[in-house]
């Protein structure tokens, strides 16, 4: 009977959290973003400008950061807000299935990075399965969406901020969404993947990169339910989500967590170039991840640019990071100001194994904005690979940035030729945590845990 009290107690706790979480974190979306009709927008690799066609394009070319890099230009505020709903979203949730070896049903207060960095990989996948041109068809119908998630009256307010936040209202840059049609095959593969794609990321046990999932492999590295995780822990939880995942369709990803601040060529093709199936060797793309920090205690400025310069390649897949103890998915910029989506969002529940599950709360009808100055230095770089040759130009690319933005300091990663084997590091054996991690990751992740970071 004791026992049974200590069990309806800690369900009653977990109901009063729950409704005090859904309170707290339920004003998240109720500001609004400002932008600028002056500066260009950058969001994944493409740039966007609320101007006319010439005033853009003649502003972008004077851009000192995008210099020498490959940016595909596109047009008005529509297409932007089309392009940044139709990225994947990741909040906190509530009332899924209980966590294993917990009474949690919620994660609000303490999921945050693991959100983030679902959205980071689930980026990764997009661009994998679906292509950094895709966009959601019923993006610019999230207005008209009704759903348990979404009341109508607050996803019209929602959206209507992007265009509110502009100085002056330019009919001719706002125009309706298109009519929708009928999918032809090609788009009914897309919407497949799509939600597909958001289906691994589902809050139960058998998702694969669910939050379920993603906790299991956080006790390998000392983390239960409940706890804060670091955004240089969760890159190793991702790759080892990847790795275990049975579902044929992620057969051909894979994810390389960069060691001590430096990338290794050689490491990276070998996990491209890996056997697959009965021997036969097979080429896969890669979702590199980089733990890095942006100065000491606060974050350096002068480290802006490298940051401007990788959300402005179209194979990133976004930054995660934030405040401490926040983390946010950060996936472009204006000026000096990054732009975000919050993972401080409490909503219900999706069983995301039903035939046509809403789709709307998964995606953000408004995007927010963060000064780079107030940044935790403690953030996770992605960018996605889909070839060795992609890779090889890519660090080839972020190589001539960072040494372009190091100046007199030491750059926030290098790429090295060869393999980590081949370089001698001190290490000091650490106690057997789990077999499915090595001496080396072990090494990592307890370092990592308090996110220490080696500074090159």
């Amino acid at each position: 009977m004791e026992a049974t009290g200590t069990d309806e107690v800690e369900k009653i706790k977990s109901k009063f959290m729950s409704a005090w979480h859904n309170m707290k974190y339920s004003w998240v979306l109720k500001t609004k973003t400002y932008f600028s009709r002056n500066s260009p927008v950058f969001l994944l690799g493409k740039c966007y400008h609320f101007k006319t066609e010439g005033e853009y394009r003649a502003l972008h070319s004077s851009q000192s950061f995008s210099a020498g890099i490959s940016t595909e230009i596109s047009g008005n505020v529509e297409e932007f807000r089309r392009d940044f709903i139709s990225r994947i979203w990741l909040t906190y949730r509530e009332e899924f299935p209980q966590i294993k070896g917990s009474a949690l049903t919620t994660d609000c207060g303490w999921g945050c990075t693991l959100r983030t960095g679902q959205m980071l990989l689930a980026q990764g996948l997009m661009l994998h399965f679906l292509g950094r041109a895709w966009v959601w068809p019923e993006a610019l119908a999230m207005d008209s969406c009704d759903s348990e998630s979404w009341p109508s009256s607050t996803v019209r307010k929602l959206t209507a901020s992007l265009e509110a936040s502009l100085t002056e209202r330019d009919p001719r840059l706002l125009g309706r969404p298109p009519a929708r049609r009928d999918w032809d095959g090609t788009e009914r593969r897309n919407e497949l993947y799509h939600r597909k794609i958001i289906s691994w990321f589902g809050d139960s046990p058998l998702a694969a990169f669910g939050l379920h999932q993603l906790i299991e492999y956080g006790k390998k590295s000392g983390k239960m339910a409940g706890d804060w995780y670091g955004p240089a822990v969760v890159a190793h939880i991702l790759r080892k989500a990847v790795e275990e995942a049975r579902d044929p369709e992620l057969q051909g990803v894979t994810v390389y967590v960069a060691q001590d601040c430096t990338v290794y060529s050689s490491d990276v093709i070998d996990r491209q170039c890996s056997c697959v199936g009965s021997g036969k060797v097979g080429t896969k793309a890669v979702i590199i991840l980089v733990p890095v920090r942006l100065g000491g205690e606060r974050t350096n400025t002068d480290y802006l640019e490298f940051v401007k310069g990788i959300l402005s390649l179209e194979y990133c897949v976004g930054i995660i990071g934030g405040r401490p103890k926040q983390s946010y998915y950060f996936a472009g910029f204006q000026d000096d100001s990054l732009i975000y989506m919050d993972p401080h969002y409490c909503q219900s529940f999706v069983d995301v194994s039903i035939k046509d599950f809403p789709l709307e709360s998964f995606h953000c009808p408004s995007p927010k904005k963060m000064s780079f100055k107030k940044m935790d230095p403690s953030c996770t770089i992605g960018f996605y690979c889909r070839t060795v040759q992609d890779f090889e130009k890519a660090s080839e690319e972020i190589t001539k940035m960072l040494n372009s933005s190091s100046k007199e300091k030491y750059p926030l990663f290098t790429f090295v030729k060869g393999h980590s084997r081949d370089y001698d590091f001190a290490s000091s054996p650490l106690h057997e945590e789990h077999d499915l991690f090595s001496e080396d990751e072990k090494k990592r992740l307890k370092r990592f845990s308090t996110e220490e970071f080696v500074l090159l």
